[in-house]
């Protein structure tokens, strides 16, 4: 397709051709974005596919020659294929990811080569091929962007395709309008764009979603989110907190709160999001025992999680929240405090015995459930059973580690009578003599907790629990390091407490007798905590439109629906309350009104009134406007075949001042030779032949006569 210039610059045709090729590239480069936003793309792959559309780009401006040889190609294309079985079998060792490897492969080679119509159709099969991953792939608001600008382009690619093919037919009744169709085709693209928006987003709030496990199992492990498994080497919680992605979405739901029940803002400051509890070390990692010990909890709509002998009274402060969760690793379920009751969409649950809870089939994205908890106070709350013996020897194992460990450990209780005391002293110890830092050392020392208290002295939170936790064992104390997420962020904005990588957090369980499991937090507070500036205040819109997504699009199913339906029921009941602050406030707004009208209700009425003439004579004036600008254009020279119909209507008009009407049905010809014998006749002919020889002779002399005629038949 070579470009055809004349005087004016590229021909019509080639105007038309360009906006095709740039709306195509803009699908390939909107199913690539919505790909590359859910962090899937490796970088290797994310580079190759920039540079081909930076080289596209250049291409169709010009700026790069490339002829590459179709057998070239070919060839290069039947290599990949055979590379493909390698890709899959010892590189990307995952289905999806050498399949995607193969699509992007093929959107390259399309890109840098696409000539003909073939080519051009197997890049819009492989931009769409892109979309359809990234919607299997992301969870992110920005899909929908980069959804509603493949839809844009993709409007616009099938129009304009249309209109290539139509100019290169040989038979054409009509080549008028193409110099500037290609921003005509652009406003339709965007006006019909919307309109799909517009017209399927209804779906989104009326059919709930219930496949969104359906591609789950071909998601590979890279999106799991590592450091709350039932293994966790020292540094890998440290290595979370460097990330500022959201993790889960915390909210009270006030329809099912109990009365007096906790707000989350009472608690952001210190709440803990309990995931894991881990009770064996070997001086370098956290670990559970294999086969874990834990049984299996049959869910209902409702589920008690613990024993009625063991819930606290009802003084006990109690909170009720909901929860929606990203993409983390082995399923975890995080709760704040204990938990007493659950509502979540699965058949079953796992409980083990150091109290974590998890979904047991199979990874399962954008988790959302309800529960019911309680925040057990510094002494406990009731007489817990003791420790079994052999859990007990679980807690109390220790690796071979410094014997400067143990004299420290010595040194810091001396003075403490009871456990919690001596639980105490070292926690105080930890938080006021050590500083926080997330900087990790380059090498990992031979002994990570006797380098941390003896020698740096400074460390993130895992450091600080794993620390108090070998102390507490040292002296007899079972203890357990557990692990999840502190504070989080109360957005503003949508209400939601936003729990980010970031807030990922390590503190300690100790056996205390009598009270049972206690928490500890030995971690000092973070110095560099943020503050909140204007970019954060920006980024709370960004968040509550992130949240809107995953509430009413994700997560949106049966249960949203009933929850919906219980806020309606609930602001049902307190209408006659409502009802009666209305009657005041109409009072209040009559006033107000009033008030307005009589010290602006003249300019108000001159603006409607200018508004009313611009509405009902703007149209008017325009046509007028355009019909004496395009008769002007006629008289120079250089009118267009459209403009033929512009001054044909003209005549129309000036005929219908006469009485004179054209049928429907009637062609230009035709109505011309069915005129009676008068002075209009002969100059009706003589226009309506002038017509045909601009609108499809394409002569642009025509114009004048037909100006001159109009102007003939005006003084008539």
């Amino acid at each position: 397709m070579a470009s055809v210039a004349g005087a004016g610059g590229p021909s019509p045709a080639r105007n038309i051709d360009r906006f095709f090729e740039y709306s195509l590239l803009g699908m390939l480069a909107s199913g690539f974005f919505a790909v590359l936003g859910s962090g899937f793309l490796d970088l290797p792959t994310a580079a190759v596919m920039t540079c081909a559309l930076v080289a596209r780009v250049l291409i169709l401006s010009d700026l790069l020659p490339l002829n590459a040889s179709p057998r070239l190609v070919t060839a290069i294309t039947l290599a990949y294929i055979g590379f493909y079985p390698l890709d899959y079998l010892f590189l990307s060792r995952e289905f999806v990811p050498a399949t995607v490897h193969l699509v992007f492969f093929l959107a390259v080679t399309k890109l840098l080569t696409a000539r003909s119509e073939r080519d051009y159709a197997l890049v819009t099969i492989v931009a769409f091929l892109e979309l359809l991953a990234a919607s299997i792939i992301s969870g992110s608001l920005n899909f929908f962007a980069f959804l509603g600008l493949f839809i844009l382009f993709a409007v616009a690619t099938f129009a304009s395709g249309e209109i290539r093919r139509s100019t290169r037919k040989q038979a054409r009744l009509v080549r008028a309008g193409l110099r500037s169709i290609q921003w005509r085709v652009a406003g339709l693209t965007f006006v019909v764009a919307i309109g799909i928006l517009a017209l399927t987003a209804g779906m989104f709030f009326i059919l709930p979603r219930t496949a969104r496990a359906a591609f789950q199992r071909l998601v590979p492990d890279q999106f799991r989110l590592q450091g709350f498994s039932n293994e966790v080497v020292l540094g890998e919680i440290g290595e979370i907190k460097t990330s500022s992605a959201p993790v889960m979405r915390v909210r009270k739901v006030e329809a099912l709160s109990a009365p007096g029940s906790l707000q989350l803002s009472e608690l952001t400051a210190n709440l803990k999001w309990r995931g894991t509890a881990l009770s064996r070390f070997d001086g370098h990692r956290w670990y559970n025992p294999v086969p874990i010990r834990e049984h299996s909890i049959r869910m209902d709509p409702l589920t008690q999680l613990i024993e009625d002998s063991q819930r606290p009274p009802r003084s006990v402060r109690r909170l009720n929240y909901e929860v929606h969760m990203q993409d983390t690793s082995d399923e975890v379920l995080f709760f704040a405090g204990i938990p007493e009751y659950l509502s979540i969409n699965a058949p079953s649950i796992k409980r083990s015995f150091t109290d974590r809870y998890r979904i047991p089939f199979g990874f399962m994205r954008n988790v959302s459930y309800i529960a019911w908890s309680y925040l057990p106070g510094p002494e406990g709350e009731g007489t817990p059973p003791a420790l079994p013996a052999n859990e007990r020897e679980d807690y109390l194992q220790l690796p071979s580690m410094d014997p400067r460990i143990a004299s420290l450990t010595s040194e810091w209780t001396a003075g403490a009578r009871t456990p919690a005391r001596e639980a105490e002293a070292i926690e105080s110890h930890l938080r006021h003599d050590f500083r926080y830092s997330l900087k990790l050392p380059k090498s990992q020392p031979a002994d990570p907790i006797a380098d941390f208290l003896f020698r740096r002295r400074q460390g993130h939170c895992e450091y600080f629990a794993s620390s108090m936790a070998v102390m507490l064992r040292a002296i007899g104390i079972p203890s357990r390091v557990v692990t999840g997420f502190q504070s989080g962020e109360l957005n503003p904005i949508s209400g939601w407490l936003v729990i980010r990588s970031s807030d990922a957090h390590s503190w300690v369980e100790a056996w205390m007798p009598g009270r049972g499991w206690t928490v500890f937090d030995p971690t000092p507070p973070d110095p560099n905590a943020g503050v909140v500036t204007a970019w954060t205040r920006i980024g709370y819109y960004f968040d509550a439109a992130e949240t809107f997504w995953q509430e009413w699009v994700l997560n949106y199913s049966m249960d949203r629906q009933y929850l919906l339906a219980l806020k309606m029921q609930s602001s049902t009941r307190s209408g006659l309350n409502w009802m009666d602050s209305a009657v005041s406030s109409i009072d209040e707004a009559r006033q107000a009104a009033t008030a307005f009208f009589r010290r602006w209700g003249a300019s108000l009425a001159v603006i409607l009134i200018a508004a009313a003439l611009v509405i009902y004579f703007g149209p008017r004036i325009r046509l007028t406007w355009n019909t004496r600008r395009r008769v002007l254009r006629a008289q120079r020279g250089e009118a267009q075949a459209s403009d033929a119909t512009l001054l044909y209507l003209h005549m129309l008009t000036l005929l219908s001042r006469r009485g004179i009407e054209k049928p429907a049905w009637a062609t230009p010809i035709e109505f011309a030779r069915c005129l009676p014998a008068s002075e209009v006749a002969p100059v009706v002919e003589d226009l309506t032949s002038a017509y045909n020889d601009l609108r499809f002779g394409g002569r642009r002399e025509a114009a004048g006569r037909m100006v001159a005629l109009l102007e003939q038949l005006e003084r008539m």
